[in-house]
């Protein structure tokens, strides 16, 4: 079973957890994306396949079927790959070797081998049916501060369209498709195995029955053509990192006149130099000097609102937590707290004066030092 090996890809182990394949995407993604690499067709490759290879791992669905693919292939099943020589009536040497994605539709293996007998029919059918176009994925960084009150961001990315000159068919204007010399036009090639006689789509017309004899000269004939489009996208206030906004047929064009797909974007957020998020609430640490945690104070602390005031009362430790109430992040009319956890700050150089006073504290309250 020829495939991508998508743990290669990342550069991960098969044990890796969720936020490891997570790290190792991010890592490889930014390193090669075509933003970083204007001009490099290796680079734009190799984040295609670094995109394609999170898209799986990180979907638990869809990394369950690639592993029990992948496990398949190191057992050595080789079934139904190609159309060099062998059992299949058709020209030989003309390999079509099926990937994951060629079986990305079975939930489980013993799905996969009781579709087997009409996956070609049904291929051919879903060539001439009107099909929904495939979805897009991208990633999105936005302050932490948008997050927390949402907005529009802008984002920008690479997609296919219809090719503007052939208008999809692949040809160029004004010829015509031929009909294919290895399946007939029928779009299929039998396939017999002893008592079995099967059928599977034509590696050469793609179980289409026409062949392109003239390419467009704008789309090579593949009757899409990329383009780097721009979106204004709406951030919902308090959205979380790693959540996935869809922005409806903005994805991959449809084939024979299906609507398009969607773009998913997923939505990472920035760090702030002050706050920490975990859910709805909000966390920050902030320092205070001696005499305000022994003889109590009032401080002014930051929030996502503004300032507040906050009171220290005497004898306050370091590491205390203080809550205030409802100054969390807003989700759906619903509010979390913030959380304020004080430092004591101990001064490192005290003067003869200080010191003297200090030791005078120390033996009133019977401190041994």
């Amino acid at each position: 079973m020829a495939q991508k090996d998508y743990y290669d890809i990342l550069g991960v182990s098969e044990k890796a957890t969720a936020e490891e394949i997570k790290k190792a995407y991010r890592k490889l993604a930014k390193k090669y994306h075509p933003d970083a690499n204007p001009g490099s067709k290796a680079a734009e490759e190799r984040f295609k396949e670094i995109s394609e290879a999170h898209e799986v791992l990180s979907d638990p669905e869809k990394k369950r079927q690639y592993d029990q693919l992948r496990q398949m292939g190191k057992r050595g099943f080789t079934g139904f790959e190609g159309f060099g020589e062998g059992p299949f009536r058709g020209k030989p040497g003309r390999e079509r070797t099926f990937t994951f994605e060629d079986l990305g539709g079975f939930g489980d293996l013993g799905d996969l081998f009781s579709s087997v007998f009409d996956l070609g029919e049904k291929t051919r059918q879903q060539r001439w049916e009107p099909q929904k176009g495939g979805d897009l994925y991208t990633e999105v960084e936005i302050p932490f501060d948008q997050a927390i009150s949402g907005g529009k961001t802008i984002i920008e990315t690479k997609k296919e369209e219809t090719c503007p000159v052939c208008r999809g068919s692949g040809a160029k204007p004004g010829t015509k498709l031929s009909t294919c010399p290895d399946c007939g036009g029928t779009g299929m090639l039998s396939f017999s195995q002893g008592a079995f006689a099967l059928n599977r789509p034509c590696p050469r017309c793609y179980g289409r029955g026409k062949i392109i004899t003239t390419p467009c000269p704008e789309c090579g004939g593949s009757g899409q053509s990329f383009v780097r489009k721009k979106f204004s996208i709406n951030i919902p206030p308090g959205i979380s990192d790693g959540e996935k906004l869809k922005l409806r047929g903005q994805g991959q064009p449809g084939t024979a006149g299906g609507p398009p797909g969607d773009l998913i974007v997923k939505v990472n957020i920035g760090e702030h130099r002050f706050f920490e998020r975990k859910g709805m609430d909000i966390y920050c640490r902030v320092p205070i000097n001696i005499a305000q945690a022994i003889m109590g104070s009032k401080i002014r602390v930051s929030t996502i609102d503004g300032k507040v005031d906050l009171k220290i009362p005497p004898g306050t430790q370091s590491g205390t937590k203080f809550r205030l109430k409802g100054k969390g992040v807003k989700v759906n009319g619903s509010r979390g707290d913030q959380y304020v956890e004080v430092i004591v700050e101990v001064p490192k150089n005290i003067d003869a004066k200080q010191k003297k006073l200090m030791e005078e504290f120390a033996k009133e309250s019977g401190l041994k030092y």
